[in-house]
């Protein structure tokens, strides 16, 4: 009889303890889905547009110019009277010498050496016909600012912006604008803008903009 009357009061103590975790737990299942739903009806942020934008910027790298030294042989790939090779000879990076069957002696000067060696991700490859193929960066986009945010419904929006380049001391050099790159032939400034990232490094920002979408994992890039 005494362990039945014990019985009775433990469970009797136990059931409001239970009835209480039931209610807090539906409280915080509730509170935890209207969160999600405010989150999920949240337009694009400032912040968080920024952030793509900035994505958006690196995501193709830097302007990348090219050049070989040692004896470059006229080819498809690269020409060694083209105008990218007179453009660095008369920055003072290369020294060019004519060699037999139209080919070029190319050598980095010293400021060229140094210049190379300050500079980041600069590429330097060896090829199969002993030159020495250069790869170097010319500048970076930057984002200028952010012209605004259109919501295009509750999981869309369009984002404006604008950017500039940013050149380094090889940029300045490749600047379309720069006093080296108007010595140019118009013929030669076309030619350098098409096949060796010459450009306008100090130009008008350009205006652009950005289809973003929301997805479970927060906004991202979207169709265009």
């Amino acid at each position: 009889m005494f362990e039945a009357e014990v019985e009775m009061e433990r469970r009797s103590s136990f059931l409001p303890l239970l009835l209480m975790i039931c209610l807090i737990a539906g409280v915080i299942g509730i509170a935890s889905y209207l969160v999600i739903q405010v989150k999920a009806k949240t337009p694009l942020s400032a912040q968080e547009a920024s952030g793509i934008v900035a994505a958006v910027l690196q995501g193709p790298g830097p302007a990348i110019t090219h050049f070989h030294t040692g004896l470059v042989m006229p080819s498809v790939n690269d020409a060694p009277g083209g105008p990218h090779y007179r453009l660095l000879e008369k920055a003072g990076i290369i020294r060019t010498a004519k060699a037999a069957r139209g080919g070029e002696m190319v050598t980095l000067t010293p400021a060229g050496e140094h210049l190379f060696a300050a500079l980041p991700n600069v590429k330097k490859i060896k090829e199969t016909d002993g030159t020495f193929l250069y790869q170097v960066p010319l500048a970076q986009r930057q984002m200028v600012n952010l012209g605004g945010i259109t919501m295009n419904g509750v999981n869309n929006a369009t984002v404006e912006y604008s950017w500039k380049w940013v050149p380094n001391q090889l940029g300045e050099v490749f600047d379309v604008g720069g006093p080296l790159v108007k010595s140019f032939s118009l013929w030669d400034r076309q030619i350098l803008i098409d096949k060796y990232e010459a450009d306008f490094y100090h130009g008008n920002p350009t205006r652009s903009t950005l289809a973003v979408t929301r997805t479970d994992q927060g906004w991202k890039l979207g169709a265009p």
